[in-house]
Order: C-alpha cells, then sequence, then structure tokens
C-alpha cells in the first residue's frame, strides 16, 4: 500500500553519516562495518531503494541544524550562520537527488497530485523518484526571520521551531519556557508565507505559547503519547486533543525509548524490551481514541533520526518493513478505510487542504 512517512532526516545521514542513500541498505551497513564514531553504524535502516521497496512514496525531509550558545553543551553549530550553511549544503544534496532523477520536491498542490499519478500507475516502483517536502527540524539556522522567505522560495514548506534544548526561536525537548519574541515574528510570518507548523520537539510552555498565537496548519510529524512513555518530548492527552481540534494529524515515530517506558540509550535491547511494531499500534490507537476516529494519525518514523537497528522494533528490519503496519491495524479491528487513512491517506487530507 502506497505509504507516507512524515519524518526522515535523509540529509543528515548523508553528509554527517556519510551514507550514500541511492545505494542497497546491505551495502551501506557492509561500508560501515567496523565503524564506531556513530551508535548505529552498520545497523541502517533507511536507504531510497528500501523506501521504494516498502511503497513509501512521499516522505517529509528535514534540514537540521542547531545553534548552540556558549553555555549550551548539545553538539550544535556556533553561530547562525553556521547552521544557516549547514542546511544549505542539505538543501544542496536534495537538490543533486533531484538532479540524478532519486527524488523530487513537491512544494504544491500541483506537484503532489503529479506524484500521486506517477505513484498510482500500476507500473513498477522501482525506477520512481521518492517525493520530498521540505521541512526545517528546528528553526536556529534561520539567521534572521527574513531568511524564512529565502528558504520558502527554495521549497521549504514546514518548520519546528524548537529541537532539543533551548533555541533562538523557542524552547525544545527537555527545556522550559515560551517562545521568543522573534519566535513570536516567526509565526507571523509562517502563516504568512502558508508554512505548516511542526509542533513537534516544542516543550509544554512553548507548545501552548503556540498554539495560542499562531493560526495556519499544524501538524505533529513525529511524536508519541506521554500516558504510554513517560516524558516531555511526548505529547499528553490534553496536547493531543488541542492538536486533534486543531486538524493536525500526528505521526508515530519509530525511537524505542519513545515507545517503550524505562529505556536506557546504549543499554536497552529491543527484543528484552519487547519492542516491536504492535508498541507503535499502542500508541496510534491512544490517539485514535482520543479522536473518536482514525483521522488524525500517521506514520513519521524518524527511523534514520541518530539510531539504527539497535533502537527500532525488533521485527523491522529496514524502512520497508512499514508495509507489516497495515496488517496489525487490521488485527486491532481497524477498517480497510481506515488502514488507507492511517497509512496516507490522512497526510494527503492535511496537504490538501493545507496548499488548496
Amino acid at each position: 500500500m502506497f505509504t507516507i512517512d512524515a519524518h526522515l532526516d535523509l540529509s543528515m545521514n548523508a553528509l554527517e553519516w556519510n551514507r550514500d542513500l541511492t545505494q542497497p541498505i546491505a551495502d551501506l551497513n557492509l561500508r560501515e562495518k567496523g565503524l564506531t564514531d556513530k551508535p548505529d553504524r552498520a545497523l541502517a535502516t533507511v536507504s531510497l531503494p528500501e523506501l521504494r521497496k516498502g511503497q513509501i512514496g512521499l516522505v517529509v525531509a528535514t534540514q537540521i541544524a542547531r545553534y548552540v550558545a556558549p553555555d549550551n553543551h548539545l553538539p550544535g553549530w556556533h553561530s547562525p550562520a553556521q547552521a544557516w550553511a549547514q542546511t544549505q549544503g542539505q538543501l544542496a544534496w536534495y537538490k543533486a537527488m533531484e538532479d540524478a532523477g532519486e527524488m523530487v520536491q513537491i512544494h504544491n498542490l500541483e506537484t503532489l497530485e503529479h506524484h500521486l499519478s506517477l505513484w498510482n500507475n500500476h507500473q513498477p516502483n522501482d525506477q520512481k523518484p521518492i517525493g520530498y517536502i521540505l521541512s526545517l527540524e528546528g528553526a536556529d539556522s534561520l539567521v534572521t526571520v527574513g531568511h524564512l522567505e529565502k528558504a520558502w522560495q527554495n521549497g521549504l514548506r514546514a518548520v519546528g521551531p524548537a529541537h532539543y534544548g533551548p533555541g533562538r526561536y523557542a524552547q525544545g525537548t527537555d527545556a522550559t519556557g515560551k517562545m521568543t519574541a522573534i519566535g513570536h515574528d516567526l509565526l507571523k510570518e509562517m502563516e504568512r508565507l502558508n508554512i505548516i507548523l511542526d509542533a513537534t520537539h516544542l516543550c509544554d510552555d512553548s507548545f501552548w505559547d503556540a498554539m495560542n498565537r499562531f493560526n495556519g496548519h499544524i501538524w505533529a510529524s513525529h511524536n508519541n503519547c506521554r500516558s504510554l512513555v513517560n516524558h516531555n518530548r511526548q505529547y499528553s492527552d490534553e496536547q493531543i486533543k488541542e492538536l486533534i481540534g486543531r486538524g493536525a494529524v500526528i505521526g508515530a515515530a519509530l525511537d524505542a525509548w519513545m515507545m517503550v517506558p524505562n529505556w536506557q540509550r546504549g543499554i536497552s535491547q529491543p527484543r528484552a524490551m519487547n519492542c516491536n511494531l504492535e508498541v507503535m499500534i499502542d500508541h496510534i490507537d491512544h490517539i485514535c481514541q482520543l479522536a473518536g476516529n482514525a483521522k488524525h494519525v500517521g506514520i513519521g518514523s524518524d527511523l534514520d533520526g541518530a539510531f539504527g537497528k539497535e533502537q527500532c522494533p525488533y521485527d523491522l528490519e529496514t524502512i520497508a518493513d512499514l508495509q507489516k503496519v497495515s496488517e496489525l491495524f487490521k488485527k486491532r479491528g481497524y477498517t480497510d478505510t481506515d488502514v488507507q487513512h492511517l497509512m496516507h491517506g490522512n497526510w494527503l487530507r492535511f496537504l490538501r487542504n493545507a496548499w488548496t
């Protein structure tokens, strides 16, 4: 079944992990054998051929570069200009993939419908380009609010103002506090340009600040449920209900520490923690129960978000295994129509509404 994944850090993998994502996943992992600089070396789950194999024809693909102040010990860039340059390098990689026919940018209703027609033409998918909607994860790299229009001209269609820790525009995971004054200006400019607000990673204070100020389209590309895993990175039922009321779609993430409680990074093992794809269905089902329907959830796997098989469901070898999810939904009693909503329909409805 045609599938949409609303959060993949493809360019980060390509540039910072030095992965040639045009290659088969086995070749990527073979080339990384023996490397120890990243915890997921030789354990990658995402490549462009695997997306095609899994019928994942459309993704929300990120740019990401954090600015860190001198007292911020998170990894990142020491000036907004450096962070901007990093995102522009990532943009150049996406453009190179377009030039090679590997990917195609989706930035309005016309390009969306054309791409869907291509992927639904009943021809083999192995040569089709992967469609990507450009999203910025963490707004720190926008040197000024004025840089947002430059990014929009290059195809940027969604922005998450924060990532981890304190930010220039908003406060993210593990931080506290409302959005900054320039963050409020950013929200206004996002409204003017019709850029989607990605609420993912906003801390509670910044989340409610944004909800009170932003009148445009909102989604949460990769978020799970705090009632199942009690951490500020997840959303409370109250936040989920707010998103539902705003017409948002929430993407379920497959990072194990967000799926099961008491996960210890670098220590816990997926099978020992009983972390499988059914757990993702638990989070999705919880949101559906809060909504009273299956119209506000999709997949936002984050599968290449600095982790691999060591920290994802044990019954997933590569991202192509997302095709297993549709049968798991049916076992839970979801109808064929519900499954279509969850695999792609909810994201498409959202985009058509936002871009019409």
